[in-house]
């Protein structure tokens, strides 16, 4: 797998369930070791790969922020200077004292996606999660999407989603058991 994702740019990568799609986003973000080759990463990554992960249930919102923040690479005081921000940004104001355990799905993505994009990635990787919520969370996510791929941030989303991705990537890569290619035209999936 060759894969050069330039700094400004959305990447799409599809393709059936099994494929090695969240496999290849994995190796990507130093979860995964490559079985040869390397990979040449400039920058901080932020991945957002497993619904929930890192956030500990037992913990209200308003700690979790802290905790994820940090696991982010981001000081107490930055995430302290923009814990308004990620909470507004979540649409999660009155459940900033709530344990985790009692948020929907959708609620945890909405907050794991608000703390991530907060977090100034150089790359920020994102498996299904790119557009959670309601129609206009949907909208400000791709609206924050954009604006890091402007600011010089590189970006790779993994979706199902077709129209998702003919609205925000410049450059779709099909896998297919195990290989990328660039795709020339997207299938319906």
């Amino acid at each position: 797998v060759s894969l050069d994702v330039m700094p400004g740019e959305i990447v799409g990568i599809i393709g059936s369930n099994g494929s090695g799609k969240s496999t290849l986003l994995r190796t990507m973000a130093g979860i995964y070791e490559p079985d040869r080759g390397t990979i040449d990463a400039r920058g901080r990554i932020i991945s957002i790969i497993n619904l929930g992960t890192g956030l500990m249930e037992r913990l209200p919102m308003r700690d979790n922020i802290f905790l994820i923040g940090s696991l982010f690479g981001m000081s107490h005081a930055t995430v302290r200077e923009r814990f308004d921000s990620i909470v507004t940004f979540s649409g999660l104001a009155e459940f900033v004292d709530t344990k985790i355990y009692q948020f929907s799905a959708g609620m945890m993505q909405r907050l794991s996606f608000s703390i991530a994009i907060h977090a100034d990635p150089d790359i920020l990787l994102l498996d299904e999660v790119f557009e959670v919520g309601d129609e206009d969370f949907r909208k400000k996510s791709s609206d924050r999407i954009k604006e890091l791929a402007r600011s010089g941030a590189c970006i790779v989303l993994v979706s199902h989603d077709i129209d998702l991705i003919k609205r925000n990537c410049a450059k779709v890569y099909e896998m297919r058991h195990g290989e990328l290619s660039l795709a020339q035209e997207l299938p319906n999936i």
